[in-house]
């Protein structure tokens, strides 16, 4: 069996076009490492609705420019010739090789390919498959994963992330490549200037209404592509007094001063959070590497993915209808508090099942309708409707603006979440994310399923919702990590009980 992997090794060596994963694969056939090889060649990396994500290396169960290459190809397939693509990459390793490798490609393909000039934040890509007329984009990046990784977004021309069943027609297009090594690539494709990132800096910044100004702000694009355009943005709004963490300044696709280049993360914000308290900083903000979430921390305190939404959506609703009707979305897993909010604010309440290509689909579905905040727990905010994913920057530029405004009376956004418990109550949620293999999720679901009351949404999404006295629990995989979450939200209750009683009736 184990010549099975040898013979792949090889096979796919030869139609390498990286000097770097040959070389790997060079390594391992000497070294007769056939678990390694077995590890690379035994799987491979599945195209869903979130594109292709995992680690570097060779073979189809890595990222790397092979399979890159196949991907473009197989979209080129999908949209057929005379179609106008925009690809879009970050600064993570191999990031710009995969990108010129898809424009090449999708060129050859007779497809009218257009790279974005420089790395550059996911929102950014988002905002110009509209911008530009595209019939799709492509965004090369494994946004707040670990270092070893990489991936491949792809948007449709309405400027959302693919829902089935084009993935799953874009996966089929994929499987029916031929070789790697016949595939044809071409440099006929064009390279923007920069005049669409000054076109996104402008739809951003006009997000911002006039008011205070008066904000000490620490920021930290935590080793991402953020950095510039962020520092840009804010201070398009006006807002100057900005102080960047310089030890994750610059992108760095090691991202050394984090064990995971996640804001979540225990640990993400510490030099952010020191750099704050020396300045006396008023708030933190923070971006992924790739810029589409934001996290914020004030005095010291990180705040949730749900109070930065709901305070977002209580800011953004304060304001002036354009004479429309409005909404607001959220997923199955973030607070029932936004609800409250959009009540009393007379808006359009909805919530999705989870992730970004879900939570913007009731606004395409109501394009009568002002689309006012979209948000997820998991740090990703849509604001106005600019970007049709998640946009860490247009939701920083607002979160400055409320802070600022807070300021100006006296308060800070602690205060306004502390109106928020006594106006509707205590509303906590939590997340709790297992770091376990597959074989153990799927035995964790199946006990949580078997829970009386239990709601199993299946087949929409492998995600059962419990709802009880005690308050309310949702269970789902990830679908970009080896990880079970465990989400938990409480009204007046006790939520660290909550948590506890969850993760035993999964077993964990």
């Amino acid at each position: 069996m184990t010549s099975v992997w040898r013979d792949a090794a090889r096979a796919w060596q030869a139609e390498d076009p990286d000097p770097d994963t040959r070389s790997e694969l060079a390594l391992l056939l000497a070294a007769e490492d056939d678990a390694a090889l077995a590890d690379r060649f035994g799987a491979r990396l599945q195209f869903g609705t979130a594109g292709l994500r995992g680690e570097l290396g060779a073979g189809p169960n890595r990222m790397n420019r092979a399979l890159v290459r196949r991907a473009a190809a197989g979209l080129a397939g999908y949209l057929g010739r005379g179609k106008k693509v925009v690809i879009g990459y970050d600064a993570r390793h191999k990031s710009s090789d995969f990108a010129h490798d898809s424009a090449a490609v999708l060129a050859a393909a007779g497809v009218d390919a257009v790279l974005l000039p420089r790395p550059l934040p996911t929102p950014v890509l988002a905002f110009a498959v509209r911008h530009l007329g595209c019939d799709a984009g492509v965004m090369v990046t494994a946004s707040h994963n670990p270092a070893r990784d990489n991936g491949y977004k792809v948007y449709l021309g309405d400027g959302a992330q693919i829902i089935p069943p084009a993935d799953r027609a874009i996966s089929d297009a994929i499987d029916a490549v031929g070789p790697t090594g016949a595939i044809p690539t071409s440099d006929a494709y064009r390279v923007a200037g920069e005049e669409v990132v000054a076109a996104y800096l402008d739809a951003v910044a006009a997000v911002t209404l006039g008011g205070p100004r008066d904000l000490r702000i620490v920021y930290t694009p935590l080793h991402g592509v953020g950095g510039a355009v962020a520092l840009d943005a804010l201070q398009r709004a006006g807002f100057h007094d900005v102080h960047v963490v310089a030890e994750q300044a610059e992108p760095d696709p090691d991202f050394p001063t984090v064990p995971f280049p996640n804001p979540e993360e225990p640990g993400a914000l510490d030099l952010a959070m020191a750099l704050a308290d020396g300045q006396e900083a008023d708030v933190v903000l923070a971006h992924d590497p790739d810029a589409d979430r934001l996290a914020v921390a004030v005095e010291g305190r990180r705040l949730t993915g749900d109070e930065v939404g709901c305070l977002l959506a209580d800011h953004l609703l304060a304001r002036a209808s354009d004479g429309r009707e409005r909404l607001v979305t959220t997923t199955i897993v973030s607070s029932s508090l936004l609800g409250r909010i959009a009540a009393d604010a007379g808006a359009h309440y909805e919530r999705t099942l989870t992730g970004f290509k879900w939570v913007v689909r009731p606004a395409l579905a109501h394009p009568e309708w002002e689309f006012v905040l979209g948000y997820e727990e998991a740090l990703g905010y849509s604001v106005d409707g600019i970007v049709r994913d998640k946009d860490g920057i247009s939701a920083a530029l607002v979160m400055a603006e409320l802070a600022a405004a807070l300021k100006a009376e006296g308060r800070t956004l602690l205060d306004r979440l502390g109106a928020f418990d006594e106006r509707y109550g205590r509303y906590r949620t939590a997340q709790h994310s297992f770091r376990i293999p597959p074989a153990e999720q799927e035995a964790a679901m199946a006990r949580v399923r078997q829970r009386p009351g239990a709601r199993d949404l299946r087949p929409e999404a492998d995600v059962v919702v419990i709802d009880d006295r005690a308050g309310r629990v949702v269970f789902r995989p990830s679908g970009t990590e080896p990880k079970l979450k465990l989400y938990a939200e409480v009204v007046d209750g006790d939520l660290g009980h909550l948590l506890a009683e969850a993760a035993r009736w999964a077993g964990l």
